[in-house]
């Protein structure tokens, strides 16, 4: 018995453990790359975060800029971390759970439903995210119904570097136009406050990372 423990209990359990462990060693790498391009200061004020607000990080990923918003609003405060994938929440939360963020939730949404409180929401990011939301009209709905009046909602994505590019090619690079983002956000109630069209522009970047930030009316 002894022996079956070790080979279908104890083995497995090790290696998730080791995988685990490499996984998240190479995140914190990568995000110290991404510290030195993406701007997340400069996002993250936008924001305009308070201790005791409550914000969600749409698409958030393993957490890159979850876990750099919790501690601004702490104590009180929340940060709602949601996503799809089941795996980078579950990352998120380890993360979380080992970095002390007692006020950091995850949320496993929907393809169409974020699945947030409505009217208990401070303000929302979305970054490199909204070009992924295969059906943005209520998933958009949905977030103007969780925020509360005068919230803000930070977007932040990637857009075509060439002018006149073809939809097909846009959707291949993983792109969304400014224009496109802020018509389809407005269509839903939110007013424009500040636009950015070349907020990170990188010398050999094939694309240029814009930045949007919107207010519920």
């Amino acid at each position: 018995m002894g022996v079956l423990v070790l080979v279908f209990v104890v083995v497995p359990a090790a290696f998730v453990l080791e995988e685990a462990v490499r996984t998240l060693g190479t995140l914190d790498k990568v995000e110290r790359e991404r510290d030195t391009w993406q701007r997340s200061d400069e996002i993250i004020r936008q924001l305009d975060l308070h201790p005791g607000m409550t914000v969600v990080d749409l698409g958030s990923g393993a957490g890159y800029f979850a876990l750099k918003i919790a501690p601004r609003v702490a104590p009180n405060g929340r940060i709602l971390a949601v996503d799809l994938r089941r795996q980078s929440l579950a990352f998120l939360w380890i993360r979380g759970v080992l970095g002390g963020h007692r006020n950091l939730y995850v949320i496993r949404s929907q393809v169409d439903n974020p699945g947030l409180p409505a009217g208990a929401v401070d303000a929302v990011l979305i970054a490199n995210t909204y070009h992924e939301l295969t059906r943005p009209e209520p998933n958009l709905k949905a977030l103007y119904t969780s925020l509360r009046p005068g919230g803000r909602l930070v977007v932040v994505d990637r857009g075509p570097r060439a002018a006149g590019e073809s939809s097909a090619a846009i959707a291949e690079h993983h792109e969304m136009p400014p224009s496109v983002a802020e018509r389809q956000i407005n269509q839903q109630g939110f007013q424009t406050a500040l636009r950015e069209d070349r907020f990170i522009d990188r010398p050999g970047d094939e694309d240029l990372w814009w930045l949007v930030v919107f207010r519920k009316r």
